[in-house]
């Protein structure tokens, strides 16, 4: 039988996110990310993950270095982006548009990423259902 120490990082990712989705608690999931990042600290999803937990529990300072580092590592991924579009909202940081406009033009390019988003954003507002941020971010790529 294989322990969670003998799991490989992608397998631990896999793992972690299947928690996610069967609606385990962001408290009880960020120790497990975090952790990731620790192994594997230019693993950009995961990073991406850790600022995302902590967006979903109303920590957007503690997400900002963890959104910051995963555009930083990959600039490419629109979720990224998108969480730390987020976190700046929620820190009062400056720079929030560059990146929405970034998400939109991504978005306008691939149907599938849209719907990826859009389907993020739903995901974080069941979850957090009082997330003016994200509310405003939603508006915001529906334009």
């Amino acid at each position: 039988m294989t322990t969670m120490t003998e799991l490989t990082i992608e397998q631990r990712f896999e793992a972690g996110f299947k928690r996610y989705d069967a609606g385990e608690s962001p408290d009880a999931l960020l120790p497990e990310f975090i952790e990731i990042c620790r192994l594997d600290p230019k693993n950009a999803a995961a990073w991406s993950c850790v600022a995302w937990l902590h967006l979903l529990r109303g920590k957007a300072d503690l997400a900002l270095p963890a959104a910051q580092r995963s555009v930083k590592i990959d600039h490419r991924n629109p979720q990224a982006h998108v969480n730390l579009a987020l976190a700046l909202l929620g820190t009062g940081g400056k720079g929030v548009r560059k990146h929405i406009e970034l998400v939109q033009k991504v978005m306008d390019f691939s149907e599938e990423v849209r719907q990826d988003i859009f389907e993020n954003i739903d995901d974080g507002l069941t979850r957090r259902p009082d997330w003016k941020e994200l509310a405003k971010v939603k508006n915001w790529l529906s334009e």
